[in-house]
C-alpha cells in the first residue's frame, strides 16, 4: 500500500511596513490602521511555514522516499520568500506591494504565488505566515467564497 505524507517547512525573515491605503484619507488609514500606519513604518521578524503535498496523490516516492527533494524546496523558498522579503521594506522594495497593501494576508498571497509558479504543479497546500506569535494568516491559494 502506498504511504501518505504531508511536509511542512518553516522560513523566517525580517522586513518592514506600513499600513496604509491610497484608498483612504491619512484621516481614515490612521483610524483603521493606527500605530502601525505609522510614516516611518514597523518590522516584524515573520516567519512562513508551507504545507507542501501532492493534492492528487499524496504518497511517498518509492525511490527517494520524499514528498518533495528538500534540496529544491530550500531553492525555490529561498527565490520566491526571501530573497524578494528578507531585509526589505516590503512598500518600497517590492513591487507587488506598491499598489497592495502589505497585510500579513497578502504577504501570505504574494508568498503563495510566488512558490506556485516555482514548485510542481499541485503540490502547493497552504502558506501560513506568522508575523507575530498571536497574528497568524492562513491562505490556500482561494480567490473567492461561494455564497
Amino acid at each position: 500500500a502506498a504511504r501518505l505524507a504531508r511536509l511542512s517547512r518553516t522560513v523566517c525573515f525580517s522586513a518592514c511596513h506600513r499600513l496604509h491605503s491610497k484608498s483612504l484619507s491619512d484621516e481614515e488609514n490612521l483610524k483603521l490602521f493606527g500605530k502601525c500606519n505609522n510614516p516611518n513604518g514597523h518590522g516584524h521578524n515573520y516567519k512562513a511555514r508551507l504545507l507542501i503535498c501532492l493534492l492528487f496523490s499524496l504518497q511517498i516516492d518509492p525511490v527517494s522516499g520524499m514528498v518533495i527533494n528538500l534540496t529544491d524546496l530550500k531553492k525555490y523558498m529561498q527565490e520566491a520568500i526571501m530573497e524578494p522579503l528578507d531585509h526589505k521594506n516590503l512598500d518600497k522594495d517590492v513591487p507587488y506591494f506598491a499598489e497592495v497593501v502589505s497585510t500579513t494576508e497578502n504577504v501570505a498571497v504574494f508568498i503563495w504565488e510566488n512558490l506556485k509558479k516555482l514548485l510542481p504543479m499541485g503540490t502547493l497546500y497552504k502558506v501560513k505566515v506568522y508575523e507575530t506569535d498571536q497574528n497568524i494568516v492562513v491562505y490556500k491559494g482561494e480567490e473567492t467564497i461561494s455564497e
